[in-house]
C-alpha cells in the first residue's frame, strides 16, 4: 500500500494542477508561466543531482565499481533516450513555438500539446520508479524516506505543470472537462513508467546505478531542451530564474531532510 501511494503521488500532483481549469477563468499570465516553468526546472535539476546521480555514484562504489562510470554512461543514455523520443514523437510546445516538433503529422494541435507534456512526464515516472525499486532492495543504499522525498518533490512541481497544460487546452477551444481529462491523461504515464521501471530494475539489481543516472539524464534533457528555453523567452526572464532558485532549494531540502 505504501508503495502504491508513493507511485501515485506525482500523478496526483498533475491531476490537481489540471483541475485548476475549473477555477481559473483565463489563460495563465506570462509571468506566472515563467515562474512555474522555472520552479519545475529547479526541482528537476536538484532531484537529478541529489536523488539520482549521487546515489548512483555511491551505489556503484559500494559494488566495487568505478563510481563515475555508471553515472556517466547512464546519464548520457538517458539524454539520448529522450532525444530519440523528441525526434520520433510529433508534439507541440505551445509556450515555446506554434511550430510542431518531431515528424510531420496530421494530428490535432491539442493532441500534440498533450504529447509534449507526456514526454516531460516519462523521465519523472522513471525516476520515481527506480528510487522506490532501490529503496525496496537490500544494500541499495537508498531509504524509503528518500524515495518519498523524490515523489513529493515531483508532485509539487507537477501541480503547476498540470495547470500549464490544461489552461492552454481550454484556450484552444476545448471544454473545461476535456481539458482536465487530457491533462490527467498526460500524467498517467508517470505511475505506468514507475511500475515498469520497478519491475525491470528489481530483476537486474547490479545495473541499478545505471538506471538511476539514466533517469537523471532524461530529466536534465527535459530541463535543458524545453523548460529553461520556454521560461527564458521574451521579457521578465528573471522571474523564471527566481523560480529555478526556489525549486532547486525546495527539492534539495526535501531530499536532505527526509532522505
Amino acid at each position: 500500500m505504501e508503495l502504491t501511494i508513493g507511485l501515485l503521488i506525482p500523478f496526483l500532483g498533475t491531476a490537481l494542477g489540471s483541475g485548476m481549469v475549473y477555477f481559473l477563468k483565463d489563460q495563465l499570465s506570462s509571468r506566472l508561466e515563467k515562474l512555474l516553468n522555472g520552479f519545475a526546472s529547479g526541482v528537476m535539476v536538484a532531484a537529478a543531482v541529489w536523488s539520482l546521480m549521487i546515489p548512483s555514484i555511491e551505489m556503484a562504489e559500494s559494488q566495487g565499481t568505478i563510481g563515475w562510470l555508471p553515472a556517466a554512461v547512464g546519464f548520457l543514455l538517458g539524454m539520448g533516450f529522450l532525444l530519440v523520443l523528441d525526434e520520433a514523437v510529433p508534439h507541440l510546445h505551445f509556450l515555446k513555438t506554434n511550430e510542431p516538433e518531431g515528424p510531420h503529422s496530421e494530428l490535432k494541435r491539442t493532441t500534440m500539446m498533450v504529447f509534449a507534456v507526456t514526454l516531460h512526464n516519462i523521465p519523472e515516472g522513471m525516476a520515481v520508479g527506480v528510487t522506490f525499486a532501490a529503496a525496496l532492495s537490500a544494500g541499495a543504499g537508498i531509504s524509503m524516506a528518500a524515495a518519498w522525498a523524490l515523489a513529493l518533490g515531483i508532485a509539487i512541481q507537477n501541480f503547476p505543470e498540470g495547470a500549464i497544460i490544461s489552461m492552454p487546452l481550454k484556450s484552444e477551444g476545448l471544454s473545461r472537462h476535456k481539458s482536465f481529462l487530457l491533462g490527467v491523461i498526460s500524467g498517467a504515464v508517470e505511475p505506468l513508467g514507475a511500475v515498469l521501471t520497478i519491475l525491470l530494475t528489481r530483476q537486474i539489481l547490479p545495473l541499478m546505478p545505471y538506471f538511476l543516472s539514466f533517469a537523471a539524464g532524461a530529466m536534465i534533457y527535459v530541463v535543458v531542451e524545453e523548460l529553461i528555453p520556454e521560461s527564458q523567452e521574451g521579457a521578465h526572464s528573471n522571474i523564471a530564474t527566481i523560480g529555478v532558485a526556489f525549486g532547486f532549494v525546495l527539492m534539495m531540502i526535501l531530499d536532505v531532510a527526509l532522505g
